[in-house]
């Protein structure tokens, strides 16, 4: 396999993250257009109020780059910027299969 996975953390002003979230979730909309892209879950944490976890595994690193570049990705970050007051990224993965892949 040769996919490429990240595990990133965003963390959005007080009382904003189920906005993150929902901008979130408006991404995955347009990834199941996308065959390049084979998972991306959004995920919040009990233990942090205004954490969301994005994991996602593409089949490179390449299709992630170009994702980043589409007008409606580009239109759904310029949506979430202002709430964002941080992003990390937590992980850089190399997928070695699994339900789902």
């Amino acid at each position: 396999m040769s996919e490429f996975g990240l595990f990133g953390k965003f963390t959005a002003k007080e009382g904003e993250r189920d906005t993150l979230v929902d901008i979130l979730l408006e991404a995955t909309e347009s990834m199941k257009n996308l065959d390049e892209c084979l998972l991306y879950l959004v995920n919040v944490s009990n233990d942090e109020p205004n954490a969301v976890y994005v994991y996602e595994v593409w089949k490179n690193e390449h299709a992630h780059q170009a994702s980043l570049t589409l007008e409606s990705t580009q239109t759904l970050i310029k949506r979430a910027k202002p709430i964002i007051t941080g992003i990390e990224r937590i992980s850089t993965l190399q997928p070695r299969g699994g339900k789902g892949l």
